[in-house]
């Protein structure tokens, strides 16, 4: 099949499935995302996210996790429903985190794409991924032309901003390529930078993990350090001070129409200490398939009680 008839029939499954953009980059290896992986840690910002050191090979060379690679597709789905201050008072959650988890929902939908490629051409194989998979998914997003990064390290687009949740399909077929996404958006905007409580986001695009409220209560794993107690802003989850201030956001961020992203009803109808008389049992039931399960129900007494104390 024609490459671009064949690109074209991707794209408007995906649509059709549910994904609110996508783009597809030729496979290749580039020095560069070696080099920024890197620097960047050589300077320890994973903080204790030990398998990124472990996997900075696949990470950096698609190749290396992916021998057949030929396409990247990179998929983004809109997942905004909100403004933590519109449904917590205290304790807030990340706005990615109330409804089910995007890992499951992504996964479920790249497969269903990947069906449908196969069945076009049955030569045609791949690999879903999802942020667990080590390849530098804002790098390929960029690259298939769905945005660009941000200062605040995230991926933005012009429709929605930054309240995407990003997935690729990586394929070992040749298809039409779209054209990266050059243009730097932010201009000389630091609002994102400004706005960091922590001071996380140390310079214009990095990040040191170790200051980031989100790395501090999802996957950071001892206690919170004592230095960041008049600094967290009553979150408990996650982090999204610096997309909310973000003008792209603001001016371009719509509510989505996936109802599973939606806030789950007992997490805004409880005062968030709930957890605290939680059983493990209890907590299993409640939060099935949501993306709070990353932090177990020890972390996340732990960060209620830090804002707390």
């Amino acid at each position: 099949m024609d490459l671009s008839l064949l690109s074209n029939k991707i794209k408007a499954k995906a649509f059709e499935i549910g994904f609110s953009k996508i783009g597809i980059a030729e496979a290749k290896f580039y020095n560069m995302d070696k080099q920024n992986l890197d620097a960047w840690l050589s300077k320890g910002y994973h903080g204790s996210m030990g398998w990124i050191e472990k996997r900075k090979k696949e990470k950096s060379n698609i190749h290396e996790y992916y021998p057949d690679a030929k396409s990247v597709i990179s998929v983004a789905i809109n997942y905004f429903t909100g403004h933590a201050d519109d449904y917590f008072t205290k304790g807030k959650i990340s706005n990615y985190a109330w409804g089910d988890d995007y890992h499951i929902i992504i996964k479920s939908k790249l497969n269903e794409l990947l069906d449908y490629i196969k069945y076009i051409d049955s030569d045609i194989y791949g690999v879903c991924c999802v942020d667990t998979s080590p390849i530098s998914e804002k790098v390929w997003a960029q690259r298939s032309g769905i945005g660009w990064i941000g200062k605040h390290t995230n991926l933005i687009t012009r429709e929605f901003g930054s309240w995407i949740f990003l997935g690729e399909l990586i394929i070992n077929h040749q298809l039409d390529y779209d054209k990266p996404f050059f243009d730097d958006l932010c201009g000389t905007c630091v609002a994102c930078i400004d706005a960091c409580p922590t001071d996380a986001i140390i310079s214009e695009y990095q990040l040191d993990s170790n200051k980031c409220i989100s790395y501090l209560t999802i996957e950071h794993r001892d206690d919170i350090p004592l230095e960041f107690s008049e600094t967290m802003d009553n979150w408990i989850y996650g982090c999204d001070i610096c997309q909310e201030v973000c003008p792209w956001n603001q001016k371009f961020g719509q509510l989505s129409n996936q109802e599973s992203f939606k806030p789950r009803q007992f997490l805004i109808e409880n005062d968030i200490e709930f957890i605290y008389d939680l059983s493990d049992l209890e907590y299993s039931k409640l939060f099935k398939n949501s993306a709070m399960k990353r932090s177990k129900l020890k972390g996340l007494k732990r960060n209620i009680k830090f804002i707390n104390s």
